[in-house]
C-alpha cells in the first residue's frame, strides 16, 4: 500500500516523497506535470510512482486511491495566478480530495495547513487555508494537521525572494513595512519530519500541530541573516506599506513570477509565531535555526535567475 502525496513536485511535496522514499515506503507522488516533477525529483524518480492528478478536478481523483493507505496533502497556492483562487484550489481541492479518500476507504489523511489558518480570518488565503482544515477535522477520516510558520530551505519561495530582490538591488534593499512583522522561520526537514513521524503515530490522529523553529524573528531580522548568507551589504530604507501597495498590484499583474501580492503583504499586520511549538513539545526535536549553513543555499540565487523567475514565473529549483 502506498502513500499519496499530492503536490508532490511541489516545495513541500517533493521533500515529503523523498523522506518517504528513505524511509523505504512505497510512494504515490500526484502531480500535475509529470515530466516536470520527475526532473524535480530525479534522484529519487525510479523508485517513485508518479501520477497525473488535480485537486480542483473530482474526476481526476478517486482512480489514485487505489491501494492507497494514507494521504499527505501539500497542495496549496500563497499566490493566485493563472486564474486559479484560494477558494478554488486550497478550499474547494481539498474538499475533493477528502470527499474521494473516504468514498474510497483510505483512512489516514495528514493536511499540510498553516500557522494563524482559521474559517473567519481577514486574508483570504488563510481564511481559505482554515476552512479547508475546518473540513477535513468534520470528516471521518483520520487526520492530523500540521500547521507551520513561514518554511524555510532550497526551493523555498518566501526567502529565496528576497535574495533574488537581493540580487537586483545593488545598493539600496527595502525594509518592508519597517522590517517589523514577527516571524518564526521553521526549516523544510524539521516540517518534513513531523509529516512522516504522524503517520504511524495514533496519538497524533485528531490534532493540529503548530510548527516553528527555535526563533523569533522580525522581518528586518530575517533580511539581515539573508544579507549576510549572502556575504552582501546593501543600506536598508524603511518601506512602509501603504508606499508599497501600489508598486505590488502593478507586479501582481506584470510579473508572472511576482515574489509579493497585496493578500501576503496584508498578512503582515499580523505575526506569525506559534504559541505552543510542538516540534520541541511533542516531537521532541530541536528545531534548526534560520542562519549559518541551513540558509547557505540563499547565496546560489543569481541576478539572471530572479529575473528569469519574476519575469516567466520559473520556479525554484
Amino acid at each position: 500500500m502506498s502513500v499519496l502525496v499530492t503536490g508532490a513536485g511541489g516545495f513541500v511535496g517533493n521533500n515529503v516523497v523523498r523522506r518517504l522514499v528513505q524511509q523505504g515506503r512505497p510512494v504515490r507522488a500526484m502531480v500535475r506535470g509529470i515530466d516536470k516533477a520527475k526532473m524535480r525529483l530525479a534522484d529519487v524518480a525510479d523508485k517513485v510512482e508518479f501520477v497525473q492528478g488535480d485537486v480542483t478536478d473530482r474526476a481526476s481523483l478517486p482512480p489514485l486511491m487505489n491501494e492507497v493507505s494514507a494521504i499527505v496533502h501539500t497542495v496549496a497556492i500563497a499566490i493566485e495566478r493563472g486564474g486559479q483562487t484560494y477558494e478554488e484550489v486550497n478550499f474547494q481541492g481539498t474538499i475533493n480530495l477528502v470527499d474521494a479518500a473516504e468514498k474510497a476507504g483510505v483512512r489516514r489523511f495528514i493536511n499540510v495547513s498553516q500557522n494563524g489558518a482559521r474559517p473567519d480570518h481577514f486574508s483570504r488565503f488563510l481564511r481559505s487555508k482554515g476552512k479547508a482544515q475546518e473540513y477535513v477535522a468534520s470528516s471521518g477520516l483520520e487526520w492530523t494537521a500540521i500547521r507551520p510558520s513561514a518554511i524555510f530551505g532550497p526551493q523555498d519561495e518566501f526567502f529565496n525572494a528576497f535574495a533574488r530582490l537581493v540580487r537586483l538591488t545593488p545598493i539600496v534593499f527595502p525594509l518592508v513595512g519597517g522590517g517589523t512583522a514577527e516571524f518564526q522561520p521553521v526549516s523544510i526537514y524539521d516540517v518534513v519530519e513531523t509529516i512522516t513521524r504522524s503517520l504511524d503515530d495514533n496519538d497524533t490522529v485528531g490534532k493540529e500541530f503548530e510548527l516553528g523553529g527555535p526563533e523569533i524573528l522580525t522581518l528586518g531580522e530575517i533580511q539581515k541573516r539573508i544579507l549576510n548568507a549572502m556575504n552582501e551589504k546593501r543600506v536598508l530604507i524603511n518601506a512602509p506599506v501603504g508606499l508599497l501597495r501600489p508598486a505590488v498590484f502593478v507586479m501582481e499583474k506584470a510579473l508572472p513570477g511576482t515574489p509579493v501580492s497585496l493578500t501576503l503583504l496584508e498578512l503582515l499586520k499580523e505575526p506569525n509565531v506559534v504559541r505552543d511549538n510542538a516540534l520541541v513539545t511533542y516531537f521532541k526535536m530541536q528545531p534548526r535555526p534560520f542562519s549559518g549553513d541551513h540558509i547557505a543555499y540563499l547565496r546560489e540565487n543569481s541576478a539572471g535567475s530572479a529575473i528569469k523567475r519574476f519575469f516567466t514565473g520559473a520556479a525554484v529549483n
